[in-house]
């Protein structure tokens, strides 16, 4: 099977994926995938902000084809990108999960499945060959902690992320309004909304409402939402501290990744704790709209500690030069989270093999115009001003 054959050129974008997202799923789960906190404020200056740093070409140099092959914790990826973890990726589009997991695997690229997905550790450990990467939402109790963890060693995860940056679920009004928030309701709008997407409704169907599936063996029997709001509040703190970490760090055999990273002084507590890599990131813009987008954080990071650990980063990148951008400006890695949900969502089952495809050519034509033979190279290429 081809590249070709798994691009379709009706959708040579992310937002002509997006916009086909958009009519195909109900406005409370498009909002729910497309929005951000409060007044959206960082969720607009994550791509506007990465999109003011600028490559240089060099068109003279002496030059061979570039490769997109990036080497991260000890494997060889086949692009410097990744899927970030999204939650509740059912409720978005059926089946997600797998979709985006299949694609992973066969464009040799990271998966990793949040705990509060729709797919099981199992499941998705299954699909990925254990390749895949699981994030954890820190619980309140050690002992559920300690066996979730368990669940994703004996599934063959090699890396473990760690959540900071969600000591507080982020205001966000739409899911507020949508019935969304915990706990959640379904509303005769929310209906309404279900019966005006017949596609979305009939894949809701085949796979089963959408379930947080690793969390179900911790679960009471036949919760109803209300419960389940209270279940989610009483599970997980949210929090995470140096004694916390430092835990996971001696329990964890694997590589350990820190997500939410958004300032310095996280970063110096994630190298002293002798983590393996860090992910800048905002959470999409959903958690805090007063502050910086993650490119501006990253470029600081990135300075002082590039060389100390794996700099990664995500929030706000749409593209193949978005992905140039951000490894021009200090990242190692990069992940996107709704650029592959818009995918899935626009093409089904196809939606992760073409979203995939494309942003690769995007990058590939980056590299190939500026006349840069290696993704390490990128940050030569770095208009400095």
């Amino acid at each position: 099977m081809t590249n070709d054959f798994l691009f379709d050129a009706r959708y040579p974008s992310v937002d002509d994926l997006r916009k086909r997202a958009q009519k195909r799923i109900p406005k409370f789960a498009f909002e729910y995938l497309d929005g951000g906190c409060n007044e959206d404020v960082n969720l607009k200056k994550n791509t506007t902000e990465i999109r003011e740093i600028e490559l240089i070409p060099n068109y003279l140099k002496k030059h061979q084809p570039p490769s997109l092959q990036t080497e991260l914790f000890g494997h060889i990826y086949d692009a410097p990108f990744g899927v970030a973890p999204v939650g509740l990726q059912g409720l978005m589009w059926p089946n997600s999960p797998e979709i985006l997991a299949k694609a992973a695997l066969q464009h040799n690229l990271p998966f990793i499945l949040s705990t509060v997905s729709t797919s099981s550790i199992e499941r998705i450990g299954e699909i990925t060959e254990g390749k895949a990467w699981f994030q954890l939402y820190h619980p309140a109790k050690n002992e559920l902690r300690d066996d979730i963890i368990k669940r994703a060693a004996t599934s063959g995860y090699d890396v473990l992320v760690i959540l900071c940056d969600v000591p507080t679920f982020g205001y966000r009004p739409r899911d507020i309004r949508n019935g969304l928030a915990m706990p959640p309701k379904m509303s005769m709008q929310n209906i309404m909304q279900i019966l005006k997407k017949p596609r979305w409704a009939m894949e809701t169907l085949k796979y089963g409402q959408p379930r947080f599936k690793t969390l179900e063996p911790y679960m009471p029997k036949n919760l109803d939402l209300k419960q389940l709001g209270k279940f989610m509040n009483d599970t997980f703190s949210g929090k995470l501290d140096e004694d916390r970490i430092a835990a996971i760090r001696d329990m964890w055999k694997g590589k350990l990744v820190l997500k939410g990273v958004a300032s310095l002084a996280d970063a110096e507590m994630a190298h002293k704790l002798g983590l393996d890599g860090i992910i800048v990131s905002n959470h999409g813009g959903r958690q805090l709209d007063a502050g910086e987008s993650s490119i501006k954080p990253l470029i600081r990071i990135a300075e002082k500690y590039r060389d100390q650990m794996t700099i990664m980063m995500d929030s706000g990148l749409r593209s193949g030069p978005d992905i140039a951008r951000c490894m021009a400006a200090g990242a190692q890695f990069t992940f996107m989270g709704r650029s592959f949900m818009y995918g899935a969502a626009a093409l089904g089952a196809k939606g992760g093999n073409h979203t995939m495809t494309m942003l690769k050519k995007q990058l590939q034509q980056v590299l190939e115009q500026i006349c840069c033979e290696k993704i390490t190279d990128l940050p030569k290429y770095l208009k400095i001003e």
